[in-house]
Formats: C-alpha cells, structure tokens, sequence
C-alpha cells in the first residue's frame, strides 16, 4: 500500500483545492474484466444447486461477482461506488458484502444484488487496508487502516435505522448517488476521543457508531477473527501482534517477534493459535495461551503478504512478494511449492480443493490445492522442510536449490484487461497515449472516451514523436492511471480555459468562426443522460401537481462568491459530435458535492435525482445555466510592425490584443483591410488579389478579436500578391494560432511581436 494521490478521493488530496473536482473515468469496452491489480478475492458457497460466487475487489475501484463452475466463470455484477482502490472484502450478515478502500469509507452491498450498495461507512482517517470477520457470528466485522485505527463494527446495528430524523438526514446525505437508483445512507460520525483506549458512541442524530481499539501507533496492515468472534488480532508497521476482545475493543496481550512489517494474520476457529506473515520473509505460528511464538517457518525468500489455512489449521497455503504460492504442513515443518505466478500474490481465498489466488496482475487463477486432503500434495514428492530462520531460506534459494513447482498451469483461468501504466496528453489537448502493462500503445480521445487507434506493440517514445503537433492549447484537464484506466480530472477555473474554433472540430452547422470551450462541451456530453433524466422528473412531479416547477438554481453562496460569465453562444440541449461518449460503455463520474462525501456512478445510471449536494456547483452552474467562471490568459497581446526592408505602411503604433486562438490569417485579412481602408497601395496589383468578403467600417487597433471579421471569411489562401506574417524572421503558417507562435516561435515572457510584409507575384 503506497501513500500517492487518490483518482476520486478529494479528503486526501496531494495540495488543497478550494472547490470540488470532477473526475471521469474511460472505462474499457469490456466492462466485465478488471482492468487494474486484484486485491481481494472471497467466497460465497452455494446452499443450493446453483453455482458458487466468487467475489473479487480490484485497485480499479470496483467489485465483482462471478458465478463459478468446474470450466467457467461469468460475471454476474459489478459493484461500483468506491472511488480509489477495493482493498479488501468479507462476507458478513445475510448475504451482505463489506468492501474497504483507500477511500477511507467501508461500504456495504446486497451480494446478490445486481450492485447495489446499501451503506458508506465512514470512521477512517486514511486509506482502510484490511477487513476481518466472525463466520459463525456474522454481524461483526473489524477494519484497520494507515492511520493506526481498528474499529468493530455490528453491521445488522449499522444497517438498522436509528430515527426518523436520522433516516432524513441519511437520505438527504446519500441522494441515490452510491447505488443502482437506490438511496445510499452513510454514517458520519464525530471523531474517537484518544484519551481512552476504547470509545463507543451511540449518538441518535449521528446514527450508529462501531468500537475504537485503540493501541496502534503506527499503520495498520492486518486483522483476523476467530469463528465465534470472541479473539481479534492485528499487525501493522510495528512488528508486533496485537490480541484484542473485540466484544470489548480492550487490549489483552501483545506478541513481538519478527522484525518487519506484519502484512496477514490468521487465527484457528478457537482463538487460541495464530499464524501470522511478515515482510521478514517469515511465518510465524503464536501459541496465544502461553503467549509466545511456538514455531517459526522459513518458506518464502521474501514478503509474505497473505495465508490461508486448511478447515483443520493443520496446513497453511501462503503467498507474497516472491511470486510463489507455498503449501506447508505445520506440524512436520515440510514445505511445498504449489505453483510459480509472474505477479506478486496478494490474497488467497480456498473454495473446496482449490485456491483462489489474486496478484497485481488484472486476471485471477485457480489452482488445484487439495483444501480437504492437503496430505496429496506432499505424495507429488518436490518438497523441503523449512527452516526456522529467515537466512536459511534465502541461502538454498541462493544455491540454486529452488523447489520445482507442483502445478504449471492453474485449472481456471478469469482474465483481465491490462492495466494502463504510461500516459501522455499530447499537445492537441484532446488526446492521450498510452501504453499497457501488455506493451500495447492507444491512442484515446477524452472528449468522447474512446480508442481513436490502437497501435499495437510499438515503441512508446517513437508515437509520441510521430504524433507531434506543432499547436498550443491550455491545460485544461489532467489524467492519472491510479486505477488502471484513464481518469480525466477537472478543476475550476483552469479546466474552463481551452477554447478551439468549431472549424477545427469538424461541427456540422456550427459558423466556423464560433468558439467552442472544450471543458464546458465535455461536461454536457458526460451529463447529458443525467440533464434528460432530470428534466423527465422535473416535468412528471410538475405534471403531477399541476404546475410548472422550475430547475433549482445552484446556492446563493456559491454564485455570491463567485463571478460568473455566460457563454451567450452555448447551445445547452445539442451534444458536438466531438463530444458525445458512448453508452455501450459509458465513463464513470467521480466526484463530491456539499454533502455525503466522494462518489462513483456511470454516467448513464445517473437518476436525476442528484443535484448540489452530490455535484461541485459549478458543474452544474455550467451545464445548466451556460455560466462559466472568470478565466485568466484568454488573451494574447503582440505588436504589428512592417518587416524591415520592406515597402509597406505602419498600421499601428500600439499593442494589439486577441484570443490565444486566433488563427494568422486573421491577422493577414487585419493587415489586408488597414491597407485598404486607410492608404490603398498603388505598387499592388487592382484585380483583387487580397482575401475577399472583408467587411468595411473602421478597426479598433487595441483589441484584434473574431468580431474585427464577417463569419465565414475564407481561410487564407496565397496569391500572387499576398502578405506574409514574420515572428523571429520566421515565416508563419496561416494555419497558426497566436498561442501556438508564443510557444514555439517567440519563447520569451515579452509581448510577441509580429512583423509583416508584401510579397510581389510573378
């Protein structure tokens, strides 16, 4: 688990940010595969005929659920609400699912659901790394986290409503933004008191409150319960073990013994041996009655990062950083290598005479594992016994002794998509390259979320080059990879501050001349499905009661803080084909309004029913009312003088000012009318060979802009007479923008300056 920025998770954002953000994510055409690492894989048994399901958590953000034959595995739902990585999930209630995340929330699922989450849980302070469970007493569950905290919690009291007011409250929090069409309720609760080492609240406006084990000091990596519920422990970045009675949160004992990170713990159905997995390498089986370490095992030549344990806790199946999946006899100390991965194993979940193994590839492997009679395994022959010091391992695997595996390949197999891993956002500001933990190179247009071009297994480097374009367009988003895909981030006001001509985005019916601002065009395309929705409830419950409700307005406090400009060109119903996303495979909103917290929802399961309190209110005030906020460096200023040598006129003595897009024809037709209209040359040729439809009328010479124009002026094309534009004694492309001259011709801080001439034709 590493400390960076989260895609979704604004509370723990790498520098502050005044006002929400709005992130989407490009979600692949393949919906039903992960397309980033798995983290967590746990199994539910079948009372019936019907299939066993295996659910699966991903760092994509998402779960999954699969029905699992003896050949196949199909997906059967996807739970999506998360907006940083599932870190791990447990099985609890009746047939509920407990998801953590790096969101800092625990979230609660219908599991056999078609997705939807029934309750965001929020207690942590950072990202939440581990969850733990009573199988036989199935309402309680524990969560530890980075911030050294452990909480249990009774979940049949935490899905239970407390009061009325609290329902009302929940539901004004939640707005239906976390499930399929359902309200989602969250508790949001005070902090612990640290002068106790174990705090319960039980506040009725706040709603239910799980027990504080307090002790920790540092991370906390780890948990395991017994069956009954009775015995917890935990491990983190203190090398110790932790014994707690959960029913109370009070600390009973404290076990110390290996000397690194504490990564899996596990503990038999009575509660009194504890096996446990450290960074060390090693694994260690505590004794919690005589409160010491029993027996120690050096199987691994690396981090252990999960186990997992025959019905008898007589062998333990263990895997880690070193890529291999270990099966070891506690009793006789003899080990085995069940199997060889390419990826680090993550978690391990049995599920009859097979294992489930999860690594920080996006797929996920069964493996034969002879759960009920592990004996067959060692009867394969190629084990060892292991040692009981961590050197002794590291020193066979030195002498090449390395065991040879007893499965080569796993029984079943459910693939993923590759992760993206390297990205690039070119210099249109439109696309992104990217490159796969499969070496294949894509190329994606974020104003409509997909694949433009897929390259195949090319050089990175070399398409970035190739794809070069000489422009220069503002920021205006950023892209991680966090989560295997494309996450697009928007932030006002910077995301406002990219404006193209709608002749450069090919708009059918649009004046070439118009001005199109890419954040504002993208925003309606992302919520287009939302804006239809809510003007379909907006007009029933006005139907209903027989008046005219009008849309609500954003807060009287965010439009008094903020100036606000109105793009009188906006057309607020039309999608731009340049804009319009897929609902094959729509992207995913992420982001956070006045209430609840961070959320996660595909564009086209949006209600309608969400307004500020689940949106930045100024991603409505855009979408809804044309409104943009006041943008900085839309302007360009430049001087225009005659090139030296050369028989023409001085137009201006001042500063001319423009939009950063406007094109050096423009400034070829300003440079053709001032001659016309103040001082017609007589050495130029009279058939008129200047660019035609110039309107008359006198120019400002402070201010060059779109309007200084007709629409519809004719890009410029040479003549046999015709002006050219210098910047640097480098001829201009017509086709330039005056940004795109700033950038890559004038490189200085100055005010451009820009020169022009007459060339004579022959």
């Amino acid at each position: 688990m590493h400390r960076v920025g989260s895609a979704g998770n604004t509370s723990n954002s790498v520098r502050p940010r005044k006002e929400k953000r709005l992130t989407y994510v490009l979600n692949d055409a393949d919906d039903t595969k992960h397309c980033a690492g798995v983290n967590c894989v746990t199994v539910l048994k079948s009372s019936s005929s019907k299939s066993d399901y295996l659910f699966t958590g991903s760092r994509d953000g998402t779960l999954k659920r699969w029905a699992v034959s003896e050949d196949s595995a199909s997906c059967s739902a996807t739970f999506e609400s998360h907006v940083d990585w599932v870190n791990d999930a447990v099985l609890a209630g009746d047939n509920t699912l407990v998801s953590c995340s790096s969101d800092t929330t625990l979230k609660t699922w219908d599991s056999l659901s078609d997705g939807t989450c029934t309750r965001t849980l929020r207690q942590h302070s950072d990202y939440v790394t581990c969850l733990a469970a009573a199988e036989r007493n199935s309402n309680i569950i524990a969560s530890c986290g980075l911030g050294g905290e452990v909480f249990i919690w009774d979940i049949e009291a935490a899905l239970t409503p407390v009061s009325k007011a609290s329902d009302t409250t929940e539901d004004e929090y939640s707005n239906g933004v976390g499930g399929s069409g359902n309200s989602l309720p969250m508790t949001s609760l005070r902090p612990i008191s640290s002068s106790n080492s174990i705090t319960s609240h039980n506040t009725q406006s706040h709603g239910y409150a799980p027990t504080a084990a307090k002790g920790h000091k540092e991370s906390a990596y780890a948990l395991a319960m017994n069956e009954t519920g009775s015995v917890l422990v935990s491990g983190g970045t203190e090398k110790v073990v932790r014994v707690w009675d959960p029913r109370s949160g009070s600390k009973t004992m404290k076990l110390r013994g290996h000397t690194d990170n504490i990564r899996a713990l596990l503990l038999d159905s009575t509660g009194r041996f504890c096996l446990s997995g450290s960074s060390d390498s090693m694994i260690r089986l505590w004794d919690l009655g005589q409160q010491r370490c029993v027996h120690s095992y050096a199987v691994h030549t690396d981090s252990v990062w999960t186990l997992a344990s025959t019905p008898t806790f007589s062998h333990v199946y263990s895997g880690g950083r070193d890529l291999s999946l270990y099966l070891t006899d506690l009793a006789t100390r003899e080990s085995v290598l069940l199997c060889s991965k390419e990826h680090p194993i993550i978690q391990l979940a049995l599920h009859d005479d097979s294992i489930w193994a999860a690594t920080t590839d996006s797929s996920v492997d069964r493996w034969s594992a002879d759960g009920r009679n592990p004996e067959k395994v060692f009867e394969k022959g190629g084990s060892f016994l292991a040692g009981n010091l961590s050197f002794s391992r590291a020193r066979v695997s030195l002498e090449g002794s390395t065991p040879v595996p007893v499965h080569r390949e796993p029984t079943l197999t459910i693939p993923g998509t590759p992760a993206i891993v390297q990205h690039e956002i070119l210099n249109n500001k439109r696309h992104v390259l990217t490159k796969d933990t499969a070496g294949s190179v894509k190329l994606w247009e974020i104003t409509k979320g997909v694949i433009v071009e897929d390259y195949g297994k090319v050089a990175f480097d070399e398409k970035k080059e190739q794809l070069f374009e000489m422009v220069s367009i503002p920021s205006w988003f950023t892209v991680d990879t966090r989560l295997g895909c494309l996450s697009v981030h928007l932030d006002t006001p910077q995301c406002f501050s990219a404006e193209m001509y709608s002749a450069d985005l090919s708009i059918p019916g649009k004046a070439e001349d118009d001005k199109v601002n890419l954040a504002r065009e993208t925003l309606k395309g992302l919520l287009i499905h939302w804006l239809s929705k809510k003007k379909h409830r907006v007009g029933s419950q006005a139907s209903s009661n027989g008046e005219v409700l009008p849309g609500k307005d954003i807060t009287s406090r965010s439009l008094s803080n903020s100036r606000v400009e109105v793009d009188g060109n906006a057309e607020n119903d039309s999608i731009y084909p340049p804009f319009e996303f897929s609902t094959a495979s729509p992207p995913s909103i992420l982001t956070e309004g006045s209430q609840g917290g961070p959320w996660r929802k595909k564009t086209t399961d949006l209600d309608g029913r969400e307004d500020e309190k689940d949106f930045p209110w100024w991603c409505l005030d855009c979408v809804l009312h044309n409104r943009l906020p006041p943008r900085e460096n839309t302007k360009c200023s430049f001087y225009l003088h005659p090139s030296e040598g050369n028989a023409c006129q001085i137009l201006t003595q001042g500063k001319l000012s423009a939009p950063r897009i406007l094109r050096i024809h423009k400034v070829v037709n300003y440079v053709l009318e001032k001659m016309v209209l103040d001082k017609p040359l007589d050495n130029l040729n009279p058939e008129g060979t200047f660019a035609p439809g110039l309107g008359g009328g006198p120019l400002q010479h402070s201010a060059l802009g779109d309007g200084s124009f007709r629409s519809g002026t004719k890009p410029w094309v040479k003549s046999r007479n015709t002006i050219e534009i210098l910047c640097n004694n480098q001829v201009l492309s017509p086709e330039m923008s005056l940004a795109t001259v700033r950038a890559y011709i004038w490189k200085k801080p100055e005010d451009l300056i820009l020169n022009y001439r007459i060339i004579q034709g022959k």
